[in-house]
């Protein structure tokens, strides 16, 4: 679980998408001439972002490349917040957005796996590294996580966030539609 004070602290859970939202894999080939990318997304990461509606956290999605594959997964989750840059991009782009929410960096969460997300690591107020990210990102993270990443590790993520803050059964409440809790 997290640092209780740490977590309550976090307003923004950035993530990463190649390595983070997915297991590393793109698929790159042409239909009819056009050329198409295709990533596997995880349904139970998506889950665990719906869970956080409500919860007083935004999500945005920070990637080091552009791809519609993460632009139309995006949209379904309903995420607004998606900065697809060049790598050595992602810290003026987060630092923009955290102007434009009238956030600091110690609020900001990131998850992360990779070189380009170094930048990240060494700002965020909650640095989390997947269990397959390369050892120097492991290094900077305040946790690692057991699922690795396009296998839950997002998921994993948002649910101890959300227990170290007291807020699991709510957001879990939230998410199936109840007013009430039922014993």
């Amino acid at each position: 679980m997290f640092d209780m004070a740490a977590s309550r602290k976090i307003k923004l859970l950035g993530l990463d998408v190649d390595g983070v939202l997915t297991d590393n894999a793109i698929f790159v080939g042409a239909v009819a001439d056009a050329r198409v990318e295709f990533k596997r997304f995880d349904i139970q990461d998506g889950l665990g972002i719906a869970m956080l509606r409500g919860s007083g956290i935004e999500v945005a999605l920070i990637s080091g490349r552009h791809s519609e594959a993460t632009s139309y997964r995006a949209a379904e989750l309903k995420i607004a917040d998606v900065l697809q840059v060049a790598p050595d991009g992602k810290v003026p782009a987060i630092q923009a957005l955290l102007d434009r929410k009238g956030l600091t960096w110690e609020q900001l969460a990131f998850v992360g796996d990779d070189l380009a997300d170094l930048p990240v690591f060494e700002r965020a107020g909650l640095p989390i590294a997947v269990a397959n990210a390369r050892d120097h990102i492991k290094g900077l993270a305040k946790h690692v996580t057991i699922a690795s990443g396009g296998h839950g590790a997002v998921r994993e993520v948002i649910e101890r966030l959300l227990q170290s803050r007291g807020e699991y059964e709510a957001a879990v409440d939230r998410y199936l539609g109840r007013t009430e809790r039922s014993e």
